[in-house]
């Protein structure tokens, strides 16, 4: 159904229903570029959701919003509507009734793709909306993936011979799956890949916002060769299976440059794969999107911009801590500076800085590279993690001859950094006139922008508010659940944090030994957040929920 309105266009029905005003579609025209299309320029620019953008269409043009995951789309189907097609004018066909095909699309005004459509397949069209990652995943999973993995099960009989060509040809169908899935975990913003051996098939698993889900299963005879397509990307010995191996990917998705970790381990059932996806595109290079509070924010500038001394980020893997020091690192990083860091691995490559990576078995330890940093004439130094006495003590010593150093610690909260360290040795003296700040941090899963609604607290939610210090609030968002987050009602993640300057006082309470508790009292009296307060202020801003932020900070 080609709807019939006078081909109305988007912005007159965007304003006409009032959600932009005719300042910002102007806006809009001018700034766009001659290929975007308005709809997605003003996503981009925060100046609608695409919640809000499918709302007015379905509504203006009597045109229905559709899930597409409740769709199972039958193989004819994507004979009818070949990829190439599929892919260029971003639809995808749902079902076919006699000669009228259903198809779904994220602008149904694109008169010309549904014209397209109607004469490739000579059938009459009729539209529905879906949202535009929905559409993506579909298309991912459907075209690419389906199609390279029936591929690999029909080349799946070759003899052994061929197997070791196959996974090394670039267009062979194994190594078209493997790179299927790894886009296709690119694709819902996966930031691990497993690939984990069962005893009758060997499943994949990708891990979105923190929690790990799968995708899909692949039949166990599979197994070998997927793995070792797997590891020869990784540069990893093939005909070593006993031991666990790391080894690196570097690789491009959809034009945007990906490295990927990748990690093998022996279990009963064959070895399995973790890949860690490390999306070059989207890391975080400014402290202002860290999310930090406004007073956070202060505070935490006000500790890196230190001359010399020893900042630490702490928390469990997986709290972002990487990504925090990199913001701090690229904030630092100016013409004049020497930068210098140890790590293991590397991560993230920064232009302008010097990396080491640590290489315990020729002997390049934190230790050692630490040592011979400060024989390289460094300003800043970032030791990727302080995992002993030794490591500490050559970071203690740095910091007291002139070098700001930065590093990272596994404890659970601000605090504890203090006792983790005197255990290891370092003594009250040294630690007192060396550490600047700590920063305890944990990730939470933010609220989905397109389905978040209002609703009010309960009682315990309340009672949690008001015993930290937070009045005056009675409503929080959450998410519905809808294609744009895979029904979880959150998409992405944001940090949550705790902050410690090190002041004359608490100087005074590392050189008397004093408790925990006494350092956590005087924190409270002087206003600093724990991370618990933290989390429940960005619940009162409806940026994520209760549930989350206890999921990850301690009620105090």
């Amino acid at each position: 159904m080609v709807v019939k309105t006078g081909r109305k266009r988007l912005g007159d029905l965007l304003v006409e229903s009032g959600v932009i005003t005719n300042e910002q579609l102007e806006f809009a025209l001018t700034n766009k570029t001659k290929e975007e299309k308005l709809g997605d320029f003003l996503i981009k620019e925060n100046i609608l959701t695409e919640q809000q953008l499918i709302e007015v269409l379905e509504f203006q043009l009597g045109i229905p919003h559709i899930h597409l995951n409740q769709y199972s789309i039958s193989p004819d189907l994507l004979q009818l509507v070949p990829a190439e097609l599929a892919k260029r004018t971003n639809i995808i066909p749902i079902r076919r009734e006699k000669n009228k095909l259903f198809i779904a699309m994220a602008d149904p005004m694109d008169y010309f793709a549904i014209e397209e459509v109607r004469m490739a397949t000579g059938c009459q069209i009729e539209t529905s909306i879906a949202a535009k990652d929905d559409l993506y995943r579909t298309l991912t999973k459907y075209y690419d993936l389906q199609e390279s993995m029936e591929a690999a099960l029909l080349d799946i009989g070759a003899t052994v011979a061929e197997t070791q060509e196959e996974i090394e040809r670039e267009d062979s169908p194994i190594v078209r799956l493997v790179n299927q899935i790894i886009a296709n975990g690119v694709a819902q913003r996966a930031s691990d890949i497993h690939f984990d051996p069962q005893e009758t098939d060997l499943r994949v698993r990708y891990r979105v916002d923190g929690v790990l889900r799968t995708e899909r299963s692949l039949p166990k005879h599979m197994q070998n060769i997927v793995l070792a397509r797997i590891k020869i990307m990784g540069n990893l010995n093939i005909t070593e299976n006993r031991i666990p191996q790391d080894g690196r990917i570097k690789t491009n998705v959809n034009f945007k440059p990906v490295d990927i970790r990748l990690a093998t381990l022996p279990t009963v059932y064959g070895e399995k794969v973790v890949m860690r996806i490390l999306d070059l595109s989207s890391v975080a290079n400014s402290i202002d999107k860290l999310g930090f509070t406004e007073k956070n924010e202060v505070l935490f500038r006000n500790m890196i911009a230190n001359p010399n001394g020893i900042l630490l980020i702490t928390g469990p893997t997986g709290s972002g801590k990487s990504s925090t020091l990199y913001a701090a690192l690229s904030n630092l990083n100016e013409e004049d500076v020497n930068i210098i860091t140890v790590e293991d691995p590397v991560e993230y490559q920064l232009d302008g800085i010097n990396q080491i990576q640590v290489k315990e078995e020729v002997g390049l330890t934190f230790a050692t590279g630490l040592r011979s940093i400060l024989r390289q004439d460094p300003d800043i130094v970032m030791i990727g993690e302080i995992r002993d006495f030794e490591t500490a003590q050559i970071a203690v010593r740095a910091s007291l001859t002139g070098h700001l150093v930065l590093s990272t610690l596994h404890t659970n909260s601000a605090v504890e950094s203090i006792s983790r360290l005197q255990d290891m040795g370092i003594e009250p003296f040294l630690l007192s006139s060396s550490l600047v700040g700590i920063m305890a941090q944990r990730l939470v899963r933010r609220i989905c922008r397109d389905c978040g609604e209002n609703y009010t607290f309960t009682n315990r939610e309340l009672e949690i508010m008001r015993s930290n210090g937070i009045e005056g609030v009675t409503h929080g968002r959450r998410g519905r659940g809808c294609p744009s987050c895979n029904q979880t009602g959150y998409r992405g993640r944001m940090a949550i944090h705790e902050i410690l300057p090190i002041d004359r006082n608490i100087k005074e309470m590392i050189l008397n030994r004093s408790s925990e508790s006494v350092i956590r009292d005087y924190m409270k009296q002087k206003g600093y957040y724990t991370l618990l307060v933290d989390g429940l202020l960005k619940v009162a801003e409806g940026q994520t929920t209760t549930s989350e932020v206890l999921r990850v900070a301690n009620v105090d």
